[in-house]
C-alpha cells in the first residue's frame, strides 16, 4: 500500500499554490545561510494527457516514490490535464556537514555542496536518488570517491550472478559500456569497495529502492555530478528519517515514511527521534513553545514534504524549550502545510524529459527494497577492475 500525503494537506497545499505558473525545478539552490536549512519550494502544475507520472518526476529532478506520494489516486500512466500535479520540491537540508556529498538514505536524495567561489555565493545541488533493497543495503557512513570512470565496464560480482541465474537469466563476466550496461555512461568509485554512484539503462526506477546496494542517478543527473565532482571529494551516506530546520524564523519538520520488509512505507512505531531533532533544531534559538502533538503528527504522517510549524523564533521568547511529554495521541489539522511556494523553480537546463519511459509497474506498486542500510567503515579503494554492484 503506497503511503501518501493525507487529504486535508493535499487540499491545503493546493489551495496555496493554485496560482503558480507550471516552470519547472532546478536542481541547484542558494545555500541557506548556516541558521536556516530548507531550500526549494512546493509547487503545483496543471497536467497534460500526454505526460505519466515518470515522465514528470524525471522533467522536475523528482523520484518516482516521491511524486507517488505526493500526488495519490493521480493516474501514473495518463495525467489528466484538469490534475494539478504536486511536485515536492522542497527539502530541509540533512544535519550534517555542508561539504561534499551527502546522501540521506531516508529520502532517497543525493545533496552536493559544490566548494566556494571566490566573489560567489555558495549553492546546494540535489538528485533523487535509487538505492539498495532490503537485501542489497546500501551502507552508511564516510567514504571518499575514488575514482571516476566515463563510458565504464560492469563486471557483476559472483552474488549478482548467482541471483540472476537462479531466475533463469545468466549474466556475462564483464558487460561492455554501452545501451545495454546498467552503470550507464559514467560512474563515481567510493571507498567503500564495490559501490559506485553511478547512471542507468533503466531511468524510470530512479526514486526507488531497487539497487544491489550502489546509489543511481538520472543519467543526466550524474554526467553533471561527475563533471562537477573531483576525486577525492567526501561522501557521507546516513539514514535521517526526520529532519527539522528554519526558513524566516519558522520551523520546519520534514518526516519519511519507515519502511517494512517488502519495502512498503509504514507507520513509524518509534517517533521520539523526531523530538530530538526539533530539540536540536531550536536549541540556542528564543522560539516560541513547542507544540509536541503538533510534531507527533507530522512524523506519524510521514509525507515527506516539509510541514511549516506553529514554532517561531521570537526575541520575546527566551530559554529551553519545555521537554517532550509522553507520546500523545495525534490530533487532525494541528499543522499547517510546508506551503510557503511563493514563486516557482527555475526550469533545470538539462535535457530531462524521460522519453519511452514509463513507471516499473501499474498502480504504483514497488518492488521489493531495503528499509535500513548497515554502518560501514570507510574501506581501502576500489582494485583496477572491480566487481560492483549496480
Amino acid at each position: 500500500m503506497t503511503r501518501s500525503l493525507p487529504h486535508r494537506l493535499r487540499r491545503w497545499l493546493l489551495a496555496g499554490l493554485a496560482s503558480l505558473s507550471p516552470l519547472a525545478g532546478a536542481a541547484s539552490y542558494p545555500l541557506p545561510p548556516p541558521a536556516e536549512a530548507v531550500i526549494g519550494e512546493v509547487v503545483a502544475l496543471p497536467g497534460e494527457r500526454r505526460d505519466t507520472l515518470s515522465d514528470i518526476a524525471r522533467r522536475y529532478n523528482v523520484g518516482w516514490d516521491a511524486i507517488r506520494q505526493a500526488n495519490p489516486g493521480v493516474d501514473a500512466w495518463m495525467v489528466d490535464r484538469d490534475v494539478a500535479i504536486i511536485l515536492p520540491t522542497q527539502y530541509v537540508l540533512p544535519d550534517a556537514p555542508r561539504e561534499g556529498v551527502v546522501l540521506n538514505l531516508a529520502e532517497m536524495r543525493v545533496y552536493y555542496y559544490p566548494p566556494a567561489k571566490a566573489g560567489q555565493p555558495r549553492e546546494v545541488v540535489t538528485y533523487p536518488a535509487s538505492i539498495g533493497r532490503m537485501d542489497w543495503r546500501t551502507p552508511l557512513g564516510a567514504t571518499r570517491i575514488v575514482r571516476k570512470t566515463e563510458n565504464p565496464v560492469w563486471n557483476p560480482p559472483a552474488s549478482i550472478k548467482r541471483e540472476h541465474a537462479e531466475k533463469g537469466d545468466f549474466l556475462p563476466d564483464s558487460v561492455p559500456a554501452g545501451d545495454d550496461n546498467p552503470l550507464g555512461r559514467h560512474a563515481l568509485y567510493l571507498g567503500h569497495a564495490g559501490y559506485l554512484i553511478h547512471g542507468t539503462n533503466r531511468p524510470y526506477g530512479i526514486g526507488m529502492r531497487v539497487t544491489h546496494g550502489c546509489v543511481r542517478l538520472y543519467p543526466e543527473d550524474v554526467e553533471e555530478l561527475f563533471r562537477r565532482v573531483p576525486v577525492g571529494t567526501r561522501v557521507l551516506m546516513l539514514d535521517a528519517p526526520f529532519k527539522a530546520g528554519w526558513k524566516d524564523d519558522v520551523l520546519y519538520v520534514e518526516a519519511h515514511p519507515a519502511f517494512n520488509e517488502e519495502a512498503e512505507p509504514e507507520a513509524h512505531k518509534d517517533i521520539s527521534p523526531v523530538r530530538r531533532v526539533v530539540l536540536d533544531a531550536v536549541r540556542g534559538q528564543p522560539h516560541s513553545p513547542i507544540d509536541w502533538t503538533e510534531i507527533e503528527l507530522i512524523a506519524r504522517q510521514a509525507t515527506g514534504v516539509p510541514v511549516a510549524t506553529s514554532i517561531t523564533r521570537s526575541q520575546a521568547v527566551v530559554g529551553q524549550p519545555p521537554e517532550p511529554q509522553a507520546a500523545a495521541t495525534p490530533a487532525t489539522g494541528a499543522s499547517r502545510p510546508g506551503a510557503g511556494a511563493k514563486a516557482p523553480l527555475r526550469p533545470k537546463t538539462a535535457a530531462t524529459t524521460a522519453r519511452g519511459t514509463s513507471p516499473p509497474n501499474a498502480g504504483g506498486t514497488k518492488p521489493s527494497a531495503s528499509q535500513a542500510a548497515t554502518r560501514a567503515t570507510t574501506a581501502a579503494p576500489a582494485p583496477k577492475a572491480p566487481k560492483s554492484r549496480s
